[in-house]
């Protein structure tokens, strides 16, 4: 995979926004990526961002609310194959450890 982003999509409601974003995050099953949801967003990688952005929206819109907030932010490395773990490692590596608090 080559193309990596962040994306946040979230209704712009007062009560929890739990429901509305599983919505978005099971509507990037339909796409070839990858993803994992942290508490700040969702981490996505697609082979290319054309499958990308077509994630993007179907998440987008799959939240109900007349006011929805996306965020999306990718880094396309275009030089060479990598990975959203690869970008971790290299902290890691860089740490000399896992770039964690918990361990």
């Amino acid at each position: 995979m080559t193309v990596v982003a962040l994306l946040s999509v979230a209704p712009v409601i007062e009560d929890s926004m739990a429901g509305e974003v599983a919505k978005a995050v099971a509507a990037l099953e339909e796409y070839d990526v990858e993803y994992e949801t942290n508490p700040m967003g969702t981490v996505i990688e697609a082979d290319n961002t054309d499958e990308l952005f077509a994630a993007a929206q179907a998440a987008h819109d799959a939240v109900d609310g007349d006011r929805v907030s996306t965020v999306l932010k990718i880094d396309d490395k275009r030089s060479r194959e990598t990975s959203a773990q690869d970008k971790v490692d290299a902290v890691a590596e860089e740490l000399g450890r896992r770039p964690t608090s918990t361990e």
